[in-house]
């Protein structure tokens, strides 16, 4: 036994902890009672994830899953700015480079690096979902793709007033991962559709309008919260720290959301936005035509697939077949060039207008991929 502290995004908790893994980790395994604590260790990265992060929590995981003196699991992360930011795209954007530059050298997407970390991480988002005991995720400040991945699909998922949430993939020509299509498409109405293709941040309130989220609780209450999972079941610990939620902007724009994304193409969504009575929705299209045309066009089709499907672990097996190929397209790596590597902010995407996006280019990415599908049963 250890005497530690832990400094989290909104206090300090002191515990005596087995500390399983060395304090420079990228990311830290915790028993303490009948909690088993996970830390995302890379604050200066806002947590960003990569593959042997997502390897060993899978270990932990399934580890903690068979020990019966841990009755809870929660995660949370380093730092002040938030629980996970997302993958690292640096690391996406090699690959997707080398993909899209050609060349005898250039890779196969199905052997790269990046479709291995993609795998391990869908995998592990499906054990999440299906974890036998109480999953609690802390989304305190930052969480966006990878990070909801990590979060949303437990049983307890905890926003507080700092939380920003999001699925920004449209706006790197990618389209929504880590179950986030099976997340969005059974969202009240069509807030989903909004939140996908517009790229938009959900506060506290609008991530449980929305189903992000369950359960709102002050950040200073967090250390405490965390405490109370050592030795209270997850419902009444949860339970008893939380407090009504924010009032959700988005549930409030509903009528003019229902209305303008019913709409089967992103054509039409584009000309209904363009026509409703509504400054929201005139910046929802202005925020839309902004990202990559065939990624929103792939990312609608997607969404309205996954509305049909049986099991999150059908939609990770589509996203699967979905992100390969969106490593061989030009708009990935051009995407992630201008909003991480230059930063320019100005993207030349390719196809350049939605009009110009064809039906193959859009089908490409649903494309099985025989022997190497991501292998979840449906």
């Amino acid at each position: 036994m250890r005497h530690i502290a832990y400094a989290g995004v909104s206090g300090a908790w002191t515990a005596n902890f087995i500390v399983t893994t060395m304090s420079e980790a990228e990311v830290l395994f915790e028993v303490c009672d009948g909690l088993g604590l996970i830390t995302l260790n890379r604050p200066r990265a806002i947590n960003a994830l990569n593959h042997s992060m997502t390897l060993a929590i899978t270990e932990a995981l399934r580890t903690w899953a068979a020990d019966p003196a841990i009755r809870t699991v929660a995660i949370i992360g380093a730092g002040e700015r938030g629980l996970c930011a997302g993958g690292d795209i640096v690391a996406i954007h090699r690959d997707a480079k080398a993909i899209s530059d050609g060349g005898p050298a250039a890779p196969a997407p199905l052997q790269t690096a990046t479709a291995a970390f993609w795998r391990d991480e869908y995998l592990l988002n499906d054990l999440i979902g299906s974890y036998p005991k109480p999953y609690v995720a802390i989304m305190d400040g930052i969480v966006m793709g990878g990070g909801v991945g990590l979060s949303a699909h437990g049983s307890h998922r905890i926003v507080t007033e700092r939380s920003q949430i999001g699925m920004p993939e449209t706006g790197i020509g990618f389209v929504p991962d880590v179950g986030g299509t099976y997340l969005l498409s059974h969202t009240p109405g069509e807030l989903g559709t909004h939140v996908a293709l517009t790229a938009a941040r959900m506060g506290a309130g609008d991530a449980i309008a929305v189903g992000f989220a369950d359960t709102f609780v002050p950040s200073a209450d967090l250390p405490a919260l965390l405490d109370a999972l050592r030795t209270t079941p997850a419902d009444e610990a949860v339970a008893g720290f939380a407090t009504p939620a924010p009032e959700s902007e988005l549930a409030a724009q509903r009528d003019w959301i229902d209305a303008c994304y019913a709409a089967d193409t992103v054509e039409e969504i584009v000309a209904a936005l363009r026509a409703a009575d509504s400054p929201e929705a005139t910046k929802a299209a202005e925020d839309l035509l902004a990202k990559s045309p065939v990624a929103v066009k792939a990312t609608l089709r997607a969404l309205r697939d996954a509305r049909t499907l049986p099991s999150l672990a059908a939609a990770l097996t589509v996203e699967f077949r979905i992100t390969v190929a969106a490593l061989s397209t030009h708009d990935l790596a051009e995407g992630i060039r201008a909003q991480v590597i230059d930063k320019d902010r100005a993207p030349r995407w390719s196809p350049a207008t939605l009009a110009e996006v064809t039906t193959a280019q859009v089908d490409a990415y649903f494309a099985p991929l025989g022997a190497g599908e991501l292998g979840l049963p449906a």
